[in-house]
């Protein structure tokens, strides 16, 4: 559960456990759940459904990662969890906190934690005696399917010092502006829906975002339009975060 991704807009995915319930409309078409429970049955999806540790082995690869970044001087970027969710109240008994203490102990990895449930953080970053802030490797994101979705995770995630703060309005299903809030993210992941049955993702939804990061100096990173069509060249742009957002203290969070 921790390899080479596809994923454009990291380098490796990592899961400390596989299993968890839909929160919003933009879980409806749960690709994990199609993988791990419909088509393999690894766990059972949902609030009764059991919260799967992985192996051992799995989590040994992140120390090897970091080996190499030594080797090499990257700084790959890890996203955690692809089929999970670091903030879900259901993760396995101390999960939580080795994953914490994994990601300390690799300070050469950028560490991703994208999260529905960024109303569950500030009582969960204990688990790591994280309540004095965040190691400076931690990138920490929500999820944000349209504007109702911004409005309510955007202000919460917003509050915590982090070096990056990042949106994931994907899949897109419906338009978002980022302009009704003064603090803006520091990073805007834009990707329309795939897979059977996906909802449709009207090219200007992206644009307007995209314009609107343009103008607040919001790296804009377009992952993919809906059912995978080809990305209009206007929108192909993929930036990361500059070397400014790196530079913010590490500091309390709330």
């Amino acid at each position: 559960m921790g390899e080479k991704t596809e994923i454009a807009w990291c380098d490796s995915t990592f899961n400390p456990w596989i299993g968890c319930q839909k929160v919003s409309a933009g879980c409806d078409n749960c690709y994990a759940e199609t993988l791990m429970d419909k088509r393999y049955h690894k766990v059972q999806w949902g609030p009764h459904g059991e919260r799967k540790r992985t192996s051992a082995a799995n989590w040994k690869l992140p120390l090897r990662w970091a080996k190499a970044a030594r080797t090499t001087g990257t700084r790959p970027k890890v996203f955690c969890s692809s089929l999970a969710d670091v903030f879900d109240n259901k993760s396995p008994l101390g999960a939580r906190g080795d994953l914490f203490r994994l990601i300390e102990a690799t300070p050469e990895l950028d560490w991703l934690l994208l999260t529905k449930r960024p109303e569950n953080i500030s009582d969960m970053i204990d688990d790591g005696g994280w309540y004095r802030g965040f190691p400076p490797n931690v990138w920490l994101g929500t999820t944000c399917e349209d504007q109702a979705a911004y409005d309510r995770r955007w202000p919460i995630l917003a509050n915590f010092n982090v070096r990056v703060r990042f949106i994931s309005y994907e899949p897109a299903i419906g338009p978002l502006t980022i302009l009704k809030h003064q603090e803006k993210p520091d990073w805007l992941i834009c990707g329309g829906e795939s897979g059977t049955g996906y909802r449709a993702m009207p090219e200007s939804w992206a644009e307007n975002v995209k314009e609107e990061c343009d103008e607040h100096f919001v790296p804009f990173f377009m992952k993919q339009m809906a059912g995978l069509k080809p990305i209009p060249d206007d929108l192909m742009v993929r930036q990361f975060p500059p070397a400014l957002a790196f530079t913010r203290p590490h500091s309390e969070a709330p």
